[in-house]
């Protein structure tokens, strides 16, 4: 009998309110996931398979700026065989973040460090990303063959793009497509800013999110596929990645119906292009390995 073919999900969360708050949890429309999720969760949630695929193993990601947090996700990755790799938080403005990448690396854990991100979504700032300070601090994550998770809203990209440009050796990941606005059924705009994001090769873009962008109650196939095809389209399979955004997902429909739409927005490809946005992609850019 063969081996089962891979499923990796390239994001999802984990965490505890007792032990740390997450205030963007305090916002309106937060309240069905207003409580802690851990990794066993997410395997009773993900039950689904896509295009005949199980959950493997998946990328865990940073929900707050904490280094604490960080280490707390680097810990659990070494105990959990499912998580492969993680996505953590450090003040990249600050003048010791070189020390404190090295710190973390060095933790028995910190092998798990696979890229950082920041929520840029939540800055004002129109040129976060090329502060000097925090240019200083992407050439100290690019310096220890780390990657960047850009987390950007749509009228962010073009700090994005200019970061992309500027740092065309940093491996950059594309979180959630760049939240497309779907629920405002007017996606030309954003189409535009990604192609020209797509237009640097070490950019990837994770097809997660989604969902919770467009109505969370009444979104159909018919909104996802216009920002699948454009994609598709941008980026080719070899550079795009499945990822669910659990909990999150959770607001519009979970785990399980956004496996579903992936293997229905799947379809047409062929086995090779399914293979590299449900495992090959993601595999690549976080590294991954069997534990």
């Amino acid at each position: 009998m063969s081996e089962p073919l891979p499923l990796i999900d390239a994001h999802h969360h984990v965490w505890d309110l007792d032990r740390r708050p997450q205030p963007w949890l305090d916002e309106p429309g937060h309240e069905p996931i207003r409580r802690s999720y851990g990794v066993e969760e997410l395997r009773r949630a993900a039950t689904r398979p896509v295009a005949g695929r199980r959950l493997t193993r998946t990328v865990l990601v940073q929900c707050v700026a904490s280094v604490p947090e960080t280490e707390e996700l680097l810990d659990l990755a070494d105990q959990d065989p499912m998580v492969g790799a993680v996505v953590g938080w450090v003040e990249l403005a600050a003048p010791d973040v070189g020390d404190v990448l090295d710190e973390l690396r060095a933790r028995p854990s910190g092998g798990y460090l696979r890229a950082l991100r920041h929520v840029v979504q939540g800055e004002s700032d129109a040129e976060w990303l090329q502060q000097p300070a925090v240019e200083r601090g992407l050439r100290a994550v690019q310096d220890r063959d780390l990657g960047y998770d850009l987390l950007i809203r749509s009228h962010q990209f073009p700090q994005a793009i200019r970061l992309a440009q500027r740092f065309p050796d940093l491996p950059l990941v594309l979180d959630h497509a760049g939240k497309p606005p779907i629920g405002h059924h007017t996606i030309s705009d954003w189409a535009r800013k990604v192609r020209v994001l797509a237009g640097c090769p070490q950019v990837r873009c994770k097809v997660s999110g989604l969902i919770t962008e467009a109505d969370h109650h009444e979104w159909t196939l018919d909104d996802i596929r216009p920002v699948w095809n454009t994609l598709l389209t941008a980026f080719g399979p070899d550079r795009l990645m499945f990822g669910s955004d659990w909990p999150v997902c959770v607001l519009a429909g979970g785990w399980n119906r956004w496996a579903a739409t992936v293997e229905e927005l799947l379809d047409a490809c062929s086995p090779h292009e399914k293979q590299a946005v449900l495992c090959d992609t993601a595999t690549a850019f976080y590294r991954l390995s069997e534990k």
